[in-house]
């Protein structure tokens, strides 16, 4: 009896809550419902609050959907895909991929052809999570929509299918695309490339992109694909404008263990910005050529502490 009347009292504490005027004890008292971990008091609430008046309350609702796996919570998010408010759209798709059902799949294939923006583009943002073979179709003729939020989502999808057919529709959006961020997203793609050694020469163009953000991916890529033929290139992009995209290219020499690149991350050691300073001592350590001591022995002075954490290591990895 004691347990069912204080379940009974939270429940009213918590109605109040989430009828309050203010939306944002409306969203807090949502988050309060999941802690509570009870199924059958939050689910039904949740399904409610995804017709509140305030889209910051709807999204809440629907990122919290993700953590209850039921029909009637399927139904419900893929109800607000279309939402009126993007970020509710966003939440509501985030959820359902991370229910990694694949039997919805083709329920969000069957969404995708009657929706458009931003309910199209949280679609694939789902379906990117499903990874679902049937939507490769779809995601390539959605790389020419008109709205770059569904051409970044569709570009999403064709990166996690490591799909053969995609690589060139890919390398083209990587570069000509007309929207940075889109291109910024297809290069992250081809980092899932199923035959790596066919998009190093689109990566390679892509590092004199006037975006900085999507030099910066471009050089995170060329590194995670162990491209050795980018070496040269990437030992340019250490004097990128961007710092940004100079640190990311040490990460990537370290990675590819690049004696050529010794002398300027040697000389990346004394740069002004510490972070670059302490990737440049990583991937010193990494590469692990005893030329790169006396430059490292230099950097113990370092004023930053990290720094000279990270170039005790290196010095001891080169010592190995």
């Amino acid at each position: 009896m004691t347990t069912i009347t204080a379940q009974s009292t939270i429940a009213a504490q918590l109605h109040a809550r989430l009828t309050d005027i203010d939306p944002e004890i409306r969203r807090i008292a949502l988050m309060d419902l999941v802690d509570n971990e009870d199924e059958e008091l939050a689910v039904p609430l949740l399904i409610d609050a995804l017709q509140d008046i305030d889209g910051n309350v709807r999204a809440e609702a629907a990122a919290a959907l993700e953590g209850y796996e039921s029909e009637e919570v399927v139904t419900a998010l893929l109800g607000v895909l279309a939402d009126s408010d993007p970020k509710v759209c966003a939440a509501a798709a985030l959820s359902l991929g991370e229910l990694k059902d694949r039997d919805l799949g083709q329920t969000l294939l069957d969404a995708l052809a009657a929706s458009s923006g931003h309910a199209k583009a949280a679609i694939f943002r789902a379906l990117r999570e499903l990874r679902v073979q049937g939507s490769l179709a779809p995601a390539l003729a959605a790389i020419t929509d008109t709205q770059a939020e569904v051409r970044q989502a569709a570009v999403g999808v064709l990166g996690y299918l490591r799909d053969q057919q995609a690589l060139e529709p890919l390398t083209r959006v990587a570069t000509e695309d007309n929207d940075a961020e889109v291109r910024r997203t297809a290069v992250g793609a081809l980092g899932y490339a199923p035959q790596p050694a066919a998009v190093f020469p689109a990566l390679i163009r892509v590092l004199s992109d006037p975006s900085w953000q999507v030099r910066e991916e471009a050089v995170m890529t060329l590194g995670k694909l162990r491209a050795t033929e980018a070496v040269p290139q990437l030992i340019d992009a250490m004097q990128d404008e961007y710092w940004q995209v100079r640190i990311k290219a040490a990460r990537s020499l370290g990675k590819l263990k690049s004696r050529q690149a010794v002398p300027v991350l040697a000389e990346a050691l004394f740069h002004t910005i510490s972070n670059l300073r302490k990737e440049a001592a990583v991937a010193l350590g990494e590469i692990g050529d005893p030329s790169a001591l006396p430059a490292l022995e230099k950097a113990l002075e370092d004023p930053d502490p990290d720094v000279r954490k990270l170039t005790k290591l290196a010095i001891s990895q080169i010592a190995q």
